[in-house]
């Protein structure tokens, strides 16, 4: 297999040349131990290819870290999930699912995946839920709870190309799955059981809306914009938006300028600053108290604790 490239756009831009048949999702193997594995997964595909059946064979967790997909499963009490940067994907083990890309070509997920009966040790639970399976809904949004954990991870996978044959890797990657295991379930059994069927045009729209954040998360982005990037009143742009994400656009905006801070403080040595200011912010201050408040802790000890 054709080595992986390390940025998103290369990978999807060099699908053929990696692999990526059929736009199957396919990447290098991070880490594993006795009963967990972490894997780095780009899918190159697009809404030139159809959705095609898969199954989870082991229970699944997969942070979103670049692109936009759907993910539908009759498991979970809805129909279908849009998923986006940030978010959270779940897989009971056994599960059949599809991931569908009709507004947008390629993704990339981090993805955890745990034997049943390890899952159940690590997160001191039994087997919870609909048929004894651990998650009753599809996926998290991102949301608060999470933020320090899937940035933590996000800054390691960017800086893991470089250190693939350090072996203290291993331990540090399963300490994240088992962090994120136990918090993950705890949420999503918490979390509501609505159906959200939205219209397909909304679903479009939508999704056109959070890879303009994605792609221009430094720019000056208003909600007047972002609605005629949908095409759609502010009401009803900030109501559709929120109803499928499960967070307001300034949410997420905010949440994706401080991911992305998050991993440059773990791997690059610029100042706070220019980093603050490259990511978006208009000033250090507000840039301090925006990540304390999200990820419980000052940039310096978040970029102390990642070069640690």
């Amino acid at each position: 297999m054709a080595k992986i490239a390390v940025g998103f756009d290369q990978a999807v831009a060099q699908g053929d040349a990696i692999g990526a048949a059929g736009g199957r999702p396919i990447g290098p193997l991070l880490a594993r131990g006795e009963g967990w594995s972490v894997v780095d997964l780009i899918c190159t595909s697009g809404p030139q290819d159809r959705p095609f059946e898969e199954q989870h064979s082991q229970v699944s967790i997969a942070i979103v870290v670049a692109g936009t997909f759907q993910y539908r499963s009759t498991d979970g009490g809805r129909r279908g999930e849009l998923m986006t940067p940030g978010s959270l994907l779940l897989g009971n083990a056994g599960q059949y699912f599809e991931c569908g890309h009709e507004h947008g070509t390629g993704d990339r997920c981090l993805s955890f995946s745990y034997e049943p009966d390890y899952f159940e040790t690590i997160t001191g639970t039994a087997r919870a839920g609909r048929e004894g399976r651990p998650f009753r809904v599809l996926r998290l949004p991102s949301m608060r709870a999470l933020s320090r954990l899937a940035a933590e991870a996000c800054a390691r996978l960017a800086g893991s190309s470089a250190q693939r044959d350090d072996l203290t890797l291993g331990v540090a990657w399963e300490e994240l799955g088992i962090q994120l295991a136990a918090s993950v379930v705890r949420l999503a059994n918490d979390a509501p059981l609505e159906v959200r069927d939205p219209l397909p045009s909304v679903l479009a729209r939508v999704t056109r809306t959070a890879r303009m954040i994605d792609e221009d998360h430094d720019s000056e982005l208003t909600i007047q914009r972002l609605a005629r990037e949908a095409r759609l009143s502010p009401y009803h742009f900030l109501r559709s938006f929120q109803q499928l994400m499960g967070v307001t656009p300034h949410q997420y905006l905010l949440r994706v300028r401080l991911r992305e801070a998050a991993k440059r403080l773990a791997i690059e040595r610029a100042k706070v600053l220019d980093i603050a200011l490259d990511c978006g912010f208009g000033d250090v201050s507000n840039f301090n108290r925006a990540f304390r408040k999200e990820f419980g802790m000052s940039p310096q000890s978040f970029r102390r604790k990642g070069l640690q």
